[in-house]
C-alpha cells in the first residue's frame, strides 16, 4: 500500500500544479472590451477583487506543489530507518497540505460568490448585470471556477495521502498484520 502511495502522489501534485496553473491563467489573462454608451468598457481580472486573490493564491499552490514534487524526485524512495527524523518533515508535509486545501478552497468560493453576484446583479449597490455584455469574459472565468474546483479536489487527494504518510508513522510495525 505504501509503495502505490508513494507513486500516485507525485502525479496528483504534477495534476494539481497543472490545473492551478491553468486556473491562474484563465483568470489572469481574461479581458474583454466593449463600447457601452459611447465609452468602452474593459473587464479584466483585476476588476473584481476576489478574482485577483484567486490568481495570487493559485500559483502560490501550485510553486507549493511544484516544491513538493522536486523534494519528492530528491528524496525518492531513500528512507532511513529512524521514524524520528521524518516525523516532523510529515507534519510539516500535512499541515501545509491541509493548509493548502482550505486556501485554494476558500479563494475559489469567495470568487465564485462573487461571480455570482456579478452575473444576476445586484440593484441595490446597482450593480449592473456583466455577463449579459460580456459574455467571454464570464464564460472564462467559469472555466477558471471549474478548474480550482478540480484543483481543490486533486490536492484534497493529496491531503489524504499526507495523512496516511504522517499517521503510518504512529502505527506498530505489526499493526494490522493477520496472524497465519
Amino acid at each position: 500500500m505504501e509503495v502505490k502511495m508513494t507513486k500516485i502522489e507525485p502525479f496528483l501534485r504534477v495534476c494539481a500544479i497543472l490545473v492551478l496553473a491553468l486556473t491562474a491563467c484563465l483568470d489572469g489573462l481574461d479581458s474583454q472590451s466593449k463600447t457601452l454608451f459611447y465609452m468602452e468598457r474593459k473587464v479584466t481580472f483585476t476588476s473584481l477583487n476576489s478574482l485577483s486573490a484567486l490568481v495570487y493564491v493559485a500559483s502560490a499552490a501550485a510553486v507549493y506543489n511544484m516544491l513538493q514534487v522536486v523534494r519528492w524526485s530528491l528524496l525518492g524512495f531513500h528512507k532511513s530507518n529512524s521514524k524520528g527524523s521524518h516525523i516532523y518533515l510529515a507534519w510539516l508535509c500535512y499541515l501545509l497540505d491541509q493548509l493548502g486545501v482550505y486556501i485554494v478552497f476558500g479563494a475559489t468560493s469567495a470568487a465564485m460568490v462573487h461571480s455570482a453576484m456579478v452575473i444576476s446583479g445586484v440593484k441595490k449597490f446597482q450593480w449592473m448585470k456583466w455577463c449579459n455584455k460580456f459574455t467571454r469574459f464570464c464564460f472564462q472565468i467559469g472555466g477558471a471556477l471549474a478548474c480550482g474546483y478540480t484543483a481543490c479536489a486533486l490536492m484534497l487527494l493529496i491531503s489524504f495521502i499526507s495523512a496516511f504518510n504522517l499517521f503510518r508513522l504512529y502505527l506498530p510495525q505489526k499493526f494490522l498484520l493477520l496472524k497465519h
